[in-house]
């Protein structure tokens, strides 16, 4: 997608700072974090949600939970993580290219707000 924002960032359009990188997937570091280790894993086609992902690519769907816990462990937090999809707006999804949030770091509530 010509405007799609982790598009550009996967193709190199956009700087990031890209934490990890497979066949199928990039991760990056939140530019809005909310926890000490906020990084968003993508992958690299372009799929609007969670759900599209997995349906459409869910080999890739795997790679990106594999892709956050490598993230998680190399940021030094191997067994305390927390991974969320938001799929559709009011989820809060704001950009619409299926992302994995990976956050460490600090304790967390539930339910989340």
């Amino acid at each position: 997608m010509d405007d799609c924002l982790f598009c550009k960032i996967v193709a190199g359009e956009i700087p990031a700072t890209t934490l990890h990188v497979t066949e199928r997937t990039v991760a990056f570091a939140d530019i809005e974090p909310q926890a000490p280790l906020h990084a968003l894993v993508v992958p690299r086609t372009h799929v609007p949600n969670a759900a599209a992902l997995a349906a459409a690519e869910p080999d890739t769907m795997a790679e990106l939970v594999a892709t956050a816990a490598a993230v998680a462990t190399a940021a030094g937090h191997p067994d305390d993580y927390r991974l969320t999809f938001n799929t559709g707006a009011g989820a809060g999804q704001t950009v619409f290219h299926a992302h994995l949030h990976v956050l460490a770091g600090r304790d967390f509530t539930w339910p989340p707000g």
